[in-house]
């Protein structure tokens, strides 16, 4: 359904287009999926079993939302809907994409000084740092609008009033203007699909295609939010909670009318307030931490003298849900998700110190929509695909950058800023993006060390505060990572592929005990994602079967290519 939100007006125009036959009315800035959702057609693709699957990630990572939009497949969470669009439901057995008179376009070389990938925080922040000094910079991202998954941008089809938006929607505004008055060639709605040297990478959109040569590289593309297997989490009307967020803020639309958010971490609050606050019912905020307050004295208090200004924020995020009477369940989580043919219910229950479900604490809400945000995990695989060294954060079970305090790696020529090298949050990606450009200067010598230390020398201070911060909110939603805890044998573990539980640990009990191994045999990770959202699940069981803790290699090898292309852009690449 469409809201509203402080500071940004509906716009002006509606058009109609198509799906599946039937007349759909569209708003102007609409993604295809924003617009389908607003009129309630939840399934967007069928898979092999005949089930419907709906958007998910809500950024492109997970091609659960793919259509077919005038005859090709497209994502319809990154395509903008345009006037008199014809758009069908995928099929499980899809026809061959129409190919007369298309021709697979030449790519363009393109040799900046430094190639900036991703256009959050941490990426923008760089990118300007870097073309306010004169170099010369191209910034890439697979959306249209800058700002990333939390600068989150309303569409420019709106009419704005920035002194009533939000402080979050403002400081995106003048994060992106900043990018754009400093020079910096922006190249939006574009996907790199190889990372062959860290001179040498591939880029593709729906109508161009670039062979990227610079001479620095900085990695900024952010994390993908971690996967929890359950029953019912591949019904129309689950998705992430960054997705809710995304079709909240960016196309002023909800999920539904009655939306229950699930999972562990800061967001699922913010997400569920900003929901309150356009007018949807929210019957509740599952948290799976526990967040009695006299547990949480020290953490509390580590974030109050870090930055009590965000600490205002999460408070006013708590208040609004107060107010609106939506109770907050922490130590739960929902186990199960029921409905014909989308979400229509959520079983919720308490949970064990070990994550387990405590047998008769079961409670069933109604809902039309079900968020699910179990914190992050790092977006490392060009990072890993480059060659740069990772390891194993014991805190959060995640694999991590190993990189200098300007974010520079292993290797020589790539800096990795943001959530792309370790989970700190927004504020401190932001921070480093502006150090980790400076240190860019120093090493092509537009700057001196000293030089490119006095820079930033706020900044420093700013990412040392922000980390502590960080370090405070870690604690307070500490909890067990579920991994597949609350799944069950038929439950379906990688998404893409439809492999459940069970396969998987069929294959473990064959003797295969990696992750690789059990892609090979199992086809998990092998999907359109390639194994963002199956990854954790399937290293921790590997690790399991194996008794052997996780390590840099554990996981998928990242290899080429990276996301979903043609054959023929492959041989365009290697041709010359």
């Amino acid at each position: 359904m469409r809201v509203t939100v402080p500071g940004v007006e509906p716009p002006e125009r509606t058009f109609p287009f198509t799906f599946d036959g039937e007349l759909i009315e569209a708003s102007s800035g609409d993604t295809v999926a924003a617009a389908l959702i607003a009129n309630g057609r939840l399934d967007l693709r069928e898979t092999w079993g005949g089930s419907r699957r709906g958007l998910f990630c809500g950024m492109g990572a997970c091609h659960e939302c793919e259509v077919v939009i005038d005859g090709r497949p497209a994502l319809s969470c990154m395509v903008g809907v345009e006037d008199g669009m014809v758009v069908t439901r995928q099929v499980a057995a899809p026809v061959a994409p129409r190919t007369e008179g298309k021709v697979c376009p030449v790519p363009e070389e393109v040799s900046p000084s430094v190639l900036v990938l991703g256009g959050g925080p941490a990426g923008l922040s760089a990118a300007a740092t870097m073309a306010e000094h004169g170099l010369d910079v191209v910034l890439i991202d697979e959306r249209s609008k800058l700002g990333g998954q939390f600068y989150k941008q309303p569409s420019p089809d709106r009419r704005i009033h920035p002194q009533r938006l939000d402080g979050q929607y403002r400081a995106g505004r003048k994060l992106v203007m900043r990018v754009h008055q400093a020079g910096v060639r922006v190249i939006g709605g574009a996907m790199v699909w190889a990372a062959f040297a860290p001179d040498l990478l591939m880029a593709r959109s729906d109508k161009e295609s670039w062979r990227l040569r610079p001479s620095r590289l900085v990695l900024a593309t952010g994390a993908c939010e971690r996967a929890v297997p359950l029953p019912g989490w591949t019904l129309p009307g689950v998705m992430t909670a960054g997705a809710a967020q995304t079709l909240l803020r960016s196309g002023q639309v909800s999920p539904g009318r009655r939306v229950l958010l699930s999972g562990n971490g800061p967001l699922n609050m913010q997400v569920a307030s900003e929901l309150v606050r356009a007018g949807i019912e929210v019957p509740a905020l599952v948290e799976q931490a526990d967040l009695r307050w006299w547990r949480n004295l020290e953490s509390g208090w580590r974030m109050l003298l870090s930055a009590p200004e965000l600490v205002g924020k999460g408070f006013s995020y708590r208040m609004t849900l107060k107010r609106a009477g939506v109770p907050v369940l922490d130590r739960s989580s929902v186990i199960k998700i029921r409905g014909e043919g989308k979400a229509e219910a959520a079983v919720v229950a308490s949970l064990d110190e070990s994550g387990a479900p405590v047998r008769g604490t079961e409670r069933e809400i109604t809902t039309d929509a079900v968020c699910l945000g179990y914190g992050f995990v790092p977006a490392n695989e060009i990072a890993r695909a480059l060659g740069c060294a990772h390891r194993i954060d014991p805190h959060s079970g995640t694999l991590v950058t190993s990189r200098t305090p300007t974010g520079r790696t292993s290797v020589e020529s790539v800096w990795v800023v943001g959530d792309a090298g370790g989970i700190n949050g927004a504020y401190a990606a932001k921070s480093l993006g502006a150090i980790a450009g400076a240190d860019v200067l120093a090493d092509l010598d537009v700057l001196t060390d000293r030089e490119a230390a006095s820079l930033t020398r706020s900044e420093r201070r700013r990412l040392a505060r922000h980390l502590r911060f960080q370090n405070g909110l870690d604690r307070l939603y500490m909890a067990t990572p579920l991994a597949t805890r609350l799944a069950t044998d038929t439950t379906l573990v990688c998404r893409c592929e439809s492999v459940a539980l069970s396969d998987l640990q069929g294959s473990f009990n064959e003797g295969r005990l990696s992750a690789g191994a059990a892609k090979r045999l199992t086809r998990a990770g092998m999907g359109k994602c390639q194994g963002r959202y199956c990854s954790p699940s399937v290293v921790a069981l590997a690790s399991e079967a194996a008794g052997a803790s996780i390590d840099e290699f554990s996981g998928f090898a990242p290899q080429t290519p990276i996301r979903p292309v043609t054959i023929a852009e492959v041989a365009g690449a290697t041709s010359e």
